[in-house]
């Protein structure tokens, strides 16, 4: 009975010095958990089916914040109420802004053209990125995109990320950090692999977005936007933006246009209406609709490639 309970005290002393993490969206939730598989389980503050721009914690999460030793999160211009909350955290947690990661490609609003990840200089000076943080606390579609998870290549870099972070926090499980991120690398890379596959043949086909979040994903994948019905995340579009932009799609060359989660689907019905395009699937870039854990990233790339391709190709 001694070796039991010794042996039972060990296993909980082991388990209470893995490190506890806090994430703030499914895709960041799914690469912790990917590099934390077998080892624990990060928590996630994102509600299911809720969106990551406007959010409001609960007692709970709070709680979750000032008791975490690390804190995983893309940055302040997607979660400003996060930003709000850290100060609660404790002093000796360590804040991991994936953001801004050395080796992360970053890039502004309204940026196009397809990505080269080899050529490209990733930080932005610091103008740049000032702007981004400033304006990112009120919504405003200028400066810094913060949906930088949805290039395959940045998942990749933060997967390692997160492995390099635990492990500096927790060396006895270093080398199961070190081996999950690798595991998820070769997971994203399988998943960028068939996204590609299924958006070559309609890369050359323009569609229009709810909002300005896809500008990541079309650069990996070449693909050419015309436009979005809003800017911004929480304001809705102007009369004139949506006369505008209608003309645009009745001028014709626009094949789909996709409603969003978290946003009025009728509105995008309205602006389809009577002018031959096609309404695809609606698209969900932060997965909140999703399952989380390990597989819910990869997933979330094909899923988004997937509802683009089937719509762009008229199938």
């Amino acid at each position: 009975m001694r070796y039991i309970i010794s042996f039972l005290l060990t296993s909980t002393a082991a388990l209470a010095e893995v490190p506890s993490v806090v994430t703030d969206i499914p895709p960041v939730q799914s690469l912790a958990a990917a590099v934390m598989e077998g080892v624990g389980e990060p928590q996630m503050l994102l509600g299911k089916g809720a969106s990551p721009h406007s959010y409001e914690l609960k007692p709970s999460q709070a709680l979750a914040i000032s008791e975490a030793d690390l804190l995983v999160w893309v940055g302040p211009q997607l979660t400003p109420w996060l930003d709000k909350a850290l100060d609660i955290r404790l002093e000796t947690a360590t804040l991991l802004t994936l953001i801004d990661v050395e080796a992360t490609y970053r890039q502004d609003f309204g940026a196009s053209g397809e990505h080269d990840h080899e050529a490209e200089d990733h930080d932005h000076d610091g103008a740049e990125a000032e702007a981004g943080h400033d304006e990112g606390h009120d919504h405003s579609h200028t400066g810094l995109d913060p949906h930088a998870w949805l290039d395959p290549a940045n998942g990749k870099v933060w997967a390692r990320a997160i492995a390099a972070e635990l492990s500096r926090l927790d060396p006895e499980n270093a080398a199961a950090y070190a081996a999950n991120a690798e595991k998820a690398v070769a997971a994203i890379d399988a998943a960028d692999a068939e996204a590609a596959a299924l958006l070559a043949p309609v890369k050359d086909k323009p569609y229009v977005a709810f909002h300005d979040a896809y500008g990541y994903f079309s650069g990996h994948y070449g693909l050419t936007s015309a436009g979005t019905v809003a800017l911004g995340d929480a304001a809705m579009p102007g009369a004139q933006r949506l006369t505008e932009l209608r003309a645009k799609i009745q001028a014709g060359g626009v094949v789909c246009i996709f409603p969003e989660a978290q946003h009025d689907p009728a509105l995008v019905a309205q602006m389809a209406e009577g002018t031959g395009i096609r309404v695809g699937a609606v698209l969900d870039p932060s997965g909140s609709a999703g399952e989380t854990g390990p597989a819910a990233y990869p997933a979330l790339l094909t899923n988004l490639a997937r509802a683009m391709a089937d719509c762009l190709s008229g199938s």
